[in-house]
């Protein structure tokens, strides 16, 4: 059975335990199969990524992305940039975005019934991070002989959303992948995802996998049944 049914699965909360104790497992992961392979058709997925230059200030404890001009385009504070960038003299902005049409399936598939709808937009869930991977991957390849911190985002520790502005402008997001910002800073379309990734010449040892860094520690489904995603 499809390994990315099962992330699908997890995505609602469904753990490894859960599916083997479910009678439903089967079923269900038939229907997350189908739900992600129609998801997969419908989506017009885009990929965004830039690398800049990047500049510590020790004084305020801030790394600044470069522009062509020196000039900043993105300044980053807090302890999650402090610990991911130190030692990078680069770093690259990432966008993957599923685009509007799987908007538009999720809202038609909203009218029709919440429950499929729930699974639809989880099975989206996987695949903007499978894009993300992608472009992560592509990255790699683009920078040989530089070692990438773990990808982290707006939203996450205490990087905040508000700086979201700022990135999409400095990949000019919304001309190139037609994303843009609601007044809350949450991105249009629904499936978009951007993230900051440092580059060393020194192998990175800093990783932020778990709950303490996930934009969704507040209302994760696992943490409220005392679990964890990076355990299932």
């Amino acid at each position: 059975m499809s390994g990315r049914a099962d992330e699908v699965l997890r995505y609602l909360g469904a753990g490894s335990e859960t599916l083997k104790e479910s009678s439903e497992a089967p079923a269900l992961r038939r229907e997350a199969e189908q739900l992600l392979a129609r998801a997969e058709a419908a989506a017009a997925p885009k990929t965004l990524c830039r690398v800049f230059p990047l500049a510590a200030d020790a004084a305020t404890g801030t790394y600044s992305l470069l522009g062509a001009d020196g000039a900043p385009v993105l300044t980053l504070s807090g302890t999650l940039a402090h610990t991911m960038l130190e030692g990078c003299h680069k770093a690259a902005l990432l966008l993957a975005t599923l685009g509007l049409p799987f908007d538009s399936m999720l809202r038609t598939q909203q009218a029709r019934g919440m429950a499929q709808a729930a699974l639809l937009d989880a099975c989206g869930s996987v695949l903007v991070e499978e894009a993300c991977d992608r472009a992560e991957a592509a990255l790699r390849e683009e920078c040989p002989g530089l070692y990438l911190t773990d990808r982290f985002s707006p939203g996450y520790g205490d990087l905040p959303l508000t700086l979201q502005p700022q990135l999409l402008r400095a990949l000019d997001a919304t001309r190139l992948a037609g994303v843009y910002l609601t007044d809350t800073c949450l991105m249009n379309p629904s499936k978009t995802v951007t993230a900051i990734v440092g580059l060393s010449t020194a192998p990175r040892q800093a990783r932020i996998r778990g709950c303490a860094h996930c934009a969704l520690r507040d209302t994760c489904n696992l943490r409220k049944d005392g679990k964890r995603c990076d355990s299932l």
